[in-house]
């Protein structure tokens, strides 16, 4: 039997070992991207960020299914997040709101009584009493805004169709170019009277941060995205604590009321890290876990 000739042997050889080391060093080099996947997920979890969702491409189907189901759960864990957050909110309201009625509320009818004494208009006294009736009557209003967290109605769900909600929109806001992508038949079970509030307030705040474009889309949640002054990542971590605004004018009720109105629907509202490309502040209402 003829013998292959050494030059052949040897390109074989080394033809093999060439697909061995290449080989080996995909594995490695796989092994380090999931290292690195795992380090990042740790740092996540560390710093109380439950927003990462890594990529699945260039993984192995097992490998695939495993970080897809821990890109879900870190949105199950952020939603089950802000629902707790929201309920210690409604405990502390109710407490607040109790004990400042309580003060407020004969503050507010000794002076008020005082303004119409006759021995006190005209005196000196009016104006120092005037402005504690003043005080107590903004606390009053501060109070009954706190109290919008605690006393609201329940969702009464019917299923509602999303592409005719947010059109229905455009007209209120009609001096921003607007751009929606939501097939027709979209629908969900919601409360349409509660949903078409939590968008007005979203769209408001966006007009009111300078936005002249709105982007509205369906990708298995709603996105609502504007090209407004984007949000500062300090402001963003607060931008759900009831009364805390950036805004003179601003209340800092009308985020954490639409995430109240949405839990009670069965529905989570977030602010993506990162928005829609093109625009700089992205707002997510997803389903509950």
């Amino acid at each position: 039997m003829p013998t292959q000739p050494l030059h052949i042997i040897i390109i074989m050889a080394a033809a093999i070992l060439a697909t061995v080391a290449f080989a080996l060093f995909r594995f490695y080099r796989h092994q380090c991207l999931l290292r690195d996947r795992a380090h990042l997920m740790r740092e996540a979890v560390r710093n109380r960020d439950f927003s990462f969702r890594l990529p699945v491409r260039g993984l192995f189907f097992g490998e695939r299914a495993m970080q897809q189901a821990l890109n879900d759960m870190s949105l199950d864990i952020k939603a089950l997040e802000a629902r707790k957050e929201v309920e210690s909110w409604q405990r502390l309201t109710r407490v607040l709101t109790h004990e400042i009625m309580n003060a407020a509320t004969p503050i507010s009818s000794i002076s008020q009584a005082y303004l119409s004494d006759p021995q006190i208009k005209g005196t000196p006294y009016e104006e120092g009493i005037n402005a504690i009736f003043k005080t107590s009557q903004g606390l009053g209003a501060f109070v009954e805004n706190y109290r919008k967290l605690t006393n609201l109605q329940e969702a009464e769900l019917t299923e509602v169709n999303l592409h005719s909600l947010v059109y229905s929109q455009k007209s209120l806001f009609s001096t921003v170019a607007w751009h929606i992508s939501i097939p027709e038949d979209t629908s969900v079970s919601a409360d349409e009277s509660m949903m078409r509030q939590v968008l007005t307030n979203l769209i408001k705040n966006a007009v009111e941060a300078g936005a002249k474009d709105i982007d509205i889309r369906w990708d298995n949640a709603l996105l609502i995205s504007n090209n407004g002054a984007p949000i500062p990542s300090d402001v963003a971590r607060e931008i759900f604590v009831p009364f805390f605004t950036t805004r003179k004018s601003g209340s800092g009720i009308g985020l954490p009321l639409s995430r109240l109105m949405l839990l009670k629907q069965g529905l989570n509202l977030s602010m993506a890290e990162y928005p829609v490309p093109g625009f700089r502040t992205t707002f997510i209402i997803s389903r509950q876990p």
